[in-house]
């Protein structure tokens, strides 16, 4: 064994004044080779701690071309797989990362290793450790670096954020990424770069397609709207999933994207977005498919008054069965909120049919006791979704509303 090392560093040492003649006579594909033919010597050997000091001397040359340390890098991150255990492959991959760090030529590498490193102590269950270490790399500032592989880093960053639960943080990387990227035509033949253009690398095997990472970043901002109970832009994410090709194209996929975007359409407050995105939805020949949850979404823009208990051991078992398919359960206050919204709509119902109309009659027909009604519709007049003055001591309602929208109104309420 001492054999082999002392056969080892004499090699090392060959090589080592080859590098500096050529270093110093400024031949970069001969200090190339040289820097590469060190490393692979120590790789053979298995010598990983040489290998680890071999990289950091050559780095701190004086003069070193920054083409010898991108080929060193390189060559070194083949290396990490190949590694006999993980304290091992640890130490390598920090030791590229200071060899790297500040060097704007191997800044796509540096990010690389960074993830990986992160991957490492995310699977030793270090979550706060992996978030913190993703977030040192800005990738949106990497000219070179693929759009698919700059879009799955940032996804990586909100992910781990999430799982830590640093939702404020979450959000101010989602906003790095904008929707409309992923709705580029791949299909258009890329433009050859023009000389002086930074040439953008290809991604590496792994990172997914555009198609994928937009689901990715979907289903990311679901779980960051859940956390707020912001049914309305689940509903628009879980449309914008609807929408990929091939979710379309596959029934198993697209049944259940489209039942929880008509359960989030019906948890969602009133307002035109809800509104709009309710009606484009009833307009959807796939919804055929699923007619209970037409008929749902009929009752909902029908002028009608629509039973609570009667309508809830109807679409209970559906309400819970959801907790078994794509997205789990719509949430511990969902159930609540899915009765709130139906007195809204209820509310809204009388206030078109009625000018005038006694506490104790609209309690009757929303199924609430006098005090819940008055409650309800003093919180719709506050928010805003309709016109109405109570008279207390007469026990009377009165709507106004403007005729060309009910549900676009000022409110004044007289308590």
């Amino acid at each position: 064994m001492e054999g082999q090392n002392v056969d080892l560093e004499a090699a090392i040492d060959q090589l080592l004044n080859v590098e500096k003649q050529m270093r110093l006579a400024g031949d970069v594909a001969a200090t190339r080779k040289a820097v590469t033919e060190i490393l692979q010597l120590c790789f053979e050997a298995k010598d990983w701690k040489s290998l680890n000091e071999q990289i950091v001397n050559l780095s701190k040359k004086r003069g070193q071309l920054k083409q010898a340390v991108t080929a060193m890098v390189r060559q070194a991150m083949q290396y990490i797989d190949q590694t006999p255990d993980i304290e091992t492959r640890v130490e390598l991959i920090k030791t590229l990362n200071s060899v790297s760090a500040g060097k704007i030529f191997v800044e796509i590498e540096r990010a690389r290793l960074i993830r990986r490193l992160a991957k490492i102590k995310e699977e030793q269950g270090l979550i706060a450790e992996a978030a913190d270490l993703m977030q040192e790399v800005a990738v949106e500032t990497f000219g070179a670096m693929a759009k698919t592989e700059k879009i799955a880093f940032i996804l990586e960053q909100v992910r781990l954020c999430l799982d830590r639960q640093d939702y404020v943080r979450a959000q101010i990387l989602s906003r790095k990424i904008s929707p409309r990227v992923f709705d580029v035509d791949t299909s258009k033949e890329k433009k050859k770069p023009k000389e002086g253009d930074n040439v953008v690398e290809e991604p590496p095997a792994g990172i997914p397609s555009l198609l994928e990472l937009k689901r990715i970043y979907y289903e990311l901002m679901i779980r960051y709207y859940f956390h707020n109970n912001d049914y309305l832009e689940i509903c628009r994410c879980y449309k914008a999933i609807y929408e990929i090709p091939s979710i379309r194209e596959d029934p198993s996929q697209w049944i259940p994207v489209l039942r929880k975007i008509c359960w989030y359409l019906i948890l969602a407050p009133h307002d035109p977005m809800q509104s709009s995105l309710l009606n484009s939805t009833l307009e959807d020949k796939h919804l055929s498919e699923i007619p209970k949850f037409k008929f749902l979404l009929k009752q909902l823009v029908t002028m009608e008054v629509i039973q609570w208990t009667s309508l809830w051991n109807l679409y209970k078992d559906e309400f819970e069965n959801e907790k078994n398919m794509l997205g789990g359960s719509l949430g511990d206050k969902a159930a609540e909120d899915l009765r709130m919204r139906i007195i809204e709509h209820n509310i809204l119902v009388v206030s078109k049919y009625y000018s005038r109309i006694t506490l104790k009659r609209l309690a009757e027909l929303l199924c609430l006791t006098v005090q819940e009604a008055e409650k309800h519709l003093s919180e719709m007049v506050v928010s805003k979704a309709l016109v109405a003055k109570i008279d207390r001591p007469m026990g009377i309602v009165c709507f106004q509303y403007e005729h060309n929208d009910i549900h676009e109104l000022q409110v004044v309420a007289v308590l």
